[in-house]
């Protein structure tokens, strides 16, 4: 898993366009960004450089965990969480194992999690983080293997920066990201791993980015007629809904 902290212990507030131009962020304007946008990176510690292909989710997602000695993390902890913190560490002092084990999983069921850094435990919470402005083949259509592998390879033990944008309907942060100075965005379009997701999203590099893949007919973009992700879901959601109604049928029937 990937485990973050706040860059600089401060929030992101770039004033101006200038201002963002010149950190190398793409198409981003600091009236979109405001005050929700975050600045994380992932820390240079033992924990971020173990291989764990389950941090990232697809070719546009990924699972990060904040540590909570940062004080605006802090301040957020349940009470709940707090006291399942301390009584997991008490009975882990006591070599209760089992009972430890069966407190961190009701921390994990509540958005947290604790790790074991630089000999000291860790408590963090939990971010899914969906990359705006693009969409990857889902993993079970052609090229969605080959997506996930290369957003793993992109950022897996990399310095990443994160800015968030605001919150989708499946409670996922919407973020651009950076890893070690590169738009990971513009990586997986130009490799051609992943469409521009235009509906969300129209800064013109992306689109450009794009075509820049199409051009070269490489990844996805071997295929004369790729099916897109977005018309994917919609097709299979529909089957879906088609098998729930037989079976409802027939077991009315």
């Amino acid at each position: 898993m990937f485990l973050l902290r706040f860059l600089c212990g401060k929030w992101c507030k770039p004033t101006t366009d200038e201002d963002l131009e010149s950190q190398g962020y793409q198409g981003v304007s600091a009236v979109n960004v405001g005050v929700t946008a975050l600045a994380h990176d992932l820390s240079h510690s033992e924990i971020n450089s173990q291989v764990d292909s389950r941090a990232i989710a697809d070719g546009d997602g990924m699972t990060v965990y904040v540590s909570t000695t940062d004080p605006r993390e802090s301040s957020c902890v349940p009470i709940e969480v707090q006291v399942a913190a301390v009584q997991r560490s008490q009975a882990r002092a006591e070599k209760n194992y089992t009972e430890a084990d069966a407190i961190h999983k009701k921390i994990k069921k509540s958005g947290y999690r604790i790790f074991f850094q630089n000999n000291e435990e860790t408590l963090a919470r939990k971010y899914r983080i969906r990359l705006r402005g693009i969409d990857a083949p889902e993993n079970q259509m052609p090229y969605g293997k080959e997506a996930k592998e290369e957003l793993t390879k992109i950022v897996q033990g990399k310095c990443l920066r994160v800015l968030v944008y605001g919150v989708d309907q499946y409670d996922r942060h919407v973020a651009d990201i950076y890893c070690d100075g590169k738009f990971v965005q513009e990586l997986m379009l130009k490799k051609g791993f992943a469409w521009h997701y235009a509906t969300y999203d129209q800064r013109p590099e992306l689109a450009r980015w794009e075509q820049e893949a199409q051009a070269k007919r490489v990844g996805l973009w071997a295929s004369s007629n790729p099916e897109k992700p977005w018309e994917w879901r919609k097709k299979n959601k529909k089957k879906g809904q088609k098998r729930i109604r037989r079976k409802d049928k027939s077991e009315g029937g």
